[in-house]
């Protein structure tokens, strides 16, 4: 194609996002929710809104947006309805419909480039079992694309970040990386091509490890996004009123990550993370900087982080396993503590 999209973005998928130090004073600045129907709102900074219907029926609501995390036009609109739709999933809820959300430059972009974006979007969707039945869009300077997502649960099963119970086994089903692996790419440092498994991955339905997740039970569940393991697992301790221990030895990681970070490839988001997770995580003597910033790492459309019951976490790997997710890793446990703390083990 005669343009890359990741060479006009300024920042890459989610790593764009602004930071948790950021966000969280702000977020806590405005009038709180008072309607009884809402069971999820902002506060345990969650992944998506829950309303209740009534006793059966529960509305997941969810957007997620951003610029591209890689050239092609089709790969960047899957990788990003597969990122909004992972919200819904991670709340234990099924996808019914979405819309689409666009800012596209005029003139500078050939309007094929925003249809193999809206494409790939409408297929992933597709492959979701839903339809995208409208949208909008507003002139930019880069591209952004992402969906404004409505999906169903049971309101006695929404699988918040706040359910969280000591003892419980962390479980997650992408590897780490994808925020380190796109950033080489787009710095034409990516020597070993791990772009392509970044993309098969980023692209990948969460909806598996939903699936699997439901069918075993489960106390919470978070999709691992813009702030990182480290910093999605603290609004899981947080909301749960936990602290939480991480085997860095357990965690998955895309092999290639560890070569770039190492050569001192990051995304800002991932920096800005380990920045705001200082206060937050003690590391052990064996855990390096660079282990620390995978750990923080920005990432793009990741897996699901589950907590349950530590007897029941061998049936959920085996689950996973059997659907076709990823990985089945148990990579720590929530535990009596200071809520929203953390260490990280070698």
């Amino acid at each position: 194609m005669a343009v890359r999209l990741t060479k006009i973005a300024k920042r890459a998928g989610c790593a764009a996002k602004h930071p948790p130090g950021y966000l969280f004073p702000l977020l806590g600045s405005l009038p709180k929710v008072t309607d009884p129907n809402v069971l999820v709102g902002s506060s345990t900074a969650d992944d998506a809104a829950i309303y209740r219907i009534d006793d059966e029926r529960a509305l997941v609501l969810t957007t997620d947006f951003f610029t591209p995390i890689v050239d092609e036009p089709y790969d960047f609109g899957a990788i990003a309805a597969t990122n909004a739709l992972s919200d819904v999933y991670a709340m234990g809820g099924k996808p019914l419909t979405a819309l689409n959300i666009v800012g596209f430059p005029e003139g500078d972009l050939d309007v094929s480039v925003l249809g193999d974006i809206l494409r790939g979007g409408a297929e992933k969707a597709r492959e979701a079992g839903i339809d995208i039945v409208g949208g909008h869009t507003i002139k930019t300077d880069e591209p952004i694309y992402g969906l404004a997502v409505t999906g169903m649960v049971h309101p006695a099963r929404v699988a918040s970040n706040a359910g969280g119970k000591p003892g419980d086994a962390l479980v997650l089903t992408k590897p780490l990386g994808l925020g380190i692996v796109t950033t080489a790419a787009k710095q034409d440092r990516d020597t070993a091509g791990a772009i392509r498994e970044a993309i098969k991955l980023m692209s990948t339905l969460n909806r598996a490890a939903a699936e699997a997740m439901a069918a075993v039970g489960a106390h919470a569940c978070t999709d691992i996004t813009g702030f990182g393991l480290l910093g999605h697992l603290r609004n899981v301790a947080a909301a749960s009123g936990c602290s939480a221990t991480v085997r860095l030895g357990a965690v998955p990681v895309i092999e290639a990550a560890w070569t770039y970070v190492r050569e001192g490839v990051a995304p800002g988001g991932t920096h800005a993370n380990w920045r705001f997770l200082n206060e937050w995580v003690q590391y052990d003597a064996g855990v390096d900087k660079e282990a620390q910033l995978l750990l923080c790492d920005a990432q793009t459309s990741g897996g699901l982080l589950i907590a349950l019951e530590a007897a029941k976490a061998d049936a959920l790997c085996a689950e996973l396993r059997s659907r076709g997710a990823p990985c089945a890793a148990v990579i720590g446990t929530l535990e009596s503590g200071r809520a929203g703390s953390m260490r990280v083990v070698a």
